[in-house]
């Protein structure tokens, strides 16, 4: 792996040119595209390849410490980064939960021992982790979980169930939050572990998605053994862990895995309100406008985070600003999305290429428009921004209390023993 020194502008040039030459010659397609992949398994096996040649080229892990198979390299660097990833097929959208959530709690706050043995490959894409929190009756209220872990001499038993782990099937470990003592109120007596995700009593189940996708999942627990060196951070503290990975969730999907002013949705609708004459209708001139705007607030919101992030500050609530600008835009996007292209988004299109698609909606267009199916599915995709990383909801809580400092809401039961409370799927 190559390590090098980085000082100075005319270093920061040169690094720069080495980015823009490695993308050049290794980005491609965005993995898994023109495939049937509805368990993302083509997307994820592409995704780990980039990541390990991004690795092998020094260029993967920039910010990291180098003892634990970063670069060691500066926030000037890992923003250089980002600006020209911009200009290519995103490679690794796939690894978003893995490096850009699970990988920085590793790093803040795994033991030394942990970090030697996982860290550099979570960077490297040789491990993939997933991160779960969710239950079936523990969603935007995740202090009510009742997954339950119990010591037994050096390992603890792990039983209970999670629900939405994207991609678990494909993963290598997890960090996982349970219950570990229920006399404690429900924001207390949690704890923080590492998991391997094909360890005896691990089972996971997929969930059929609308858009045709299966990249959800549910994960069951059946006394499943954890060692305790497992463990990250205090007994009982997970919660203050959990609040942590969730500012890093939200950065994750804020601010992407780009870097620049982007409004990509943008340019996509005027090219195909060009293709559809529909580009001088003053009222989707006015929403494109509006979408451009939005956008570029995003991105330079996104841009300020990162700058925190990568200048060694943890991402605090500011972090739900960006994840509910991203839900906003998401909507705008499939709304405008369907007005341009029209009835035709309506088609519902299982197989075929785009040109294909456009072929069974209009056979005589001949003009390279998207088919219907495309947009279909990425209308019903949108509607998961809402909801991924935290509701809106939950967002406009966060911004109003800890943003803004607007009062909380009232918490009755934040003293009680979670064994007496009637939360989610318990009946106290």
């Amino acid at each position: 792996m190559e390590q090098q020194t980085h000082n100075g502008a005319g270093d920061l040039a040169r690094f720069r040119t080495r980015c823009v030459t490695f993308l050049t010659e290794n980005a491609g397609d965005e993995p898994g595209a023109g495939v049937e992949d509805p368990r993302g398994s083509v997307a994820m096996a592409e995704a780990r390849a980039f990541q390990a040649e991004l690795f092998d080229a020094g260029l993967a892990g920039l910010a990291y410490p180098v003892e634990y198979g970063g670069q060691g390299l500066t926030a000037e660097h890992e923003a250089i980064w980002r600006e020209e990833a911009a200009r290519f097929p995103r490679m690794t959208a796939m690894l978003g939960i893995s490096q850009g959530m699970c990988l920085p709690m590793l790093n803040e706050y795994g033991t030394v021992e942990q970090r030697a043995a996982y860290q550099a490959k979570v960077i490297r894409g040789d491990e993939v982790w997933c991160q779960m929190f969710s239950e079936p009756g523990a969603g935007s209220d995740v202090a009510s979980l009742q997954s339950r872990a119990v010591r037994d001499g050096d390992e603890w038993l792990l039983n209970g169930q999670k629900v939405w782990t994207t991609s678990a099937h494909l993963c290598d470990r997890g960090i996982v939050i349970a219950r570990t003592d229920p006399d404690q109120p429900k924001h207390r007596g949690i704890t923080m572990f590492i998991i391997d995700m094909n360890a005896p009593g691990v089972e996971i189940r997929p969930i059929h998605q609308i858009d045709g996708g299966m990249r959800f999942n549910e994960v069951f627990f059946t006394d499943v053994r954890i060692p305790v060196d497992h463990q990250i951070g205090p007994l009982n503290e997970g919660w203050r862990l959990a609040t942590a990975m969730l500012m890093y969730e939200r950065v994750a999907i804020g601010t992407g895995q780009k870097g620049g002013v982007l409004h990509e949705r943008t340019d996509k609708l005027i090219d195909e309100a060009r293709l559809r004459d529909r580009i001088e209708d003053p009222l989707i001139r006015q929403r494109l406008m509006e979408l451009y705007a939005a956008e570029v607030c995003q991105s330079l919101m996104a841009m300020r985070t990162r700058a925190e992030a990568e200048a060694g500050k943890t991402p605090g609530p500011g972090g739900s600003l960006g994840k509910l600008a991203g839900s906003r835009i998401a909507a705008a996007y499939r709304d405008l999305s369907l007005a341009i292209v029209g009835p035709a988004a309506a088609a519902w299109v299982v197989t075929g290429s785009d040109a294909e698609a456009a072929e069974s909606v209009d056979p005589a267009a001949g003009d390279g428009r998207s088919g219907g199916g495309v947009w279909a599915k990425e209308a019903l995709t949108t509607f998961s921004s809402g909801i991924a990383g935290g509701t809106n909801e939950i967002q406009r809580n966060i911004i109003g209390e800890r943003v803004l400092g607007l009062p909380r809401e009232p918490s009755v039961d934040k003293d009680l023993p979670f064994r007496d409370l009637v939360v989610g799927t318990q009946s106290g």
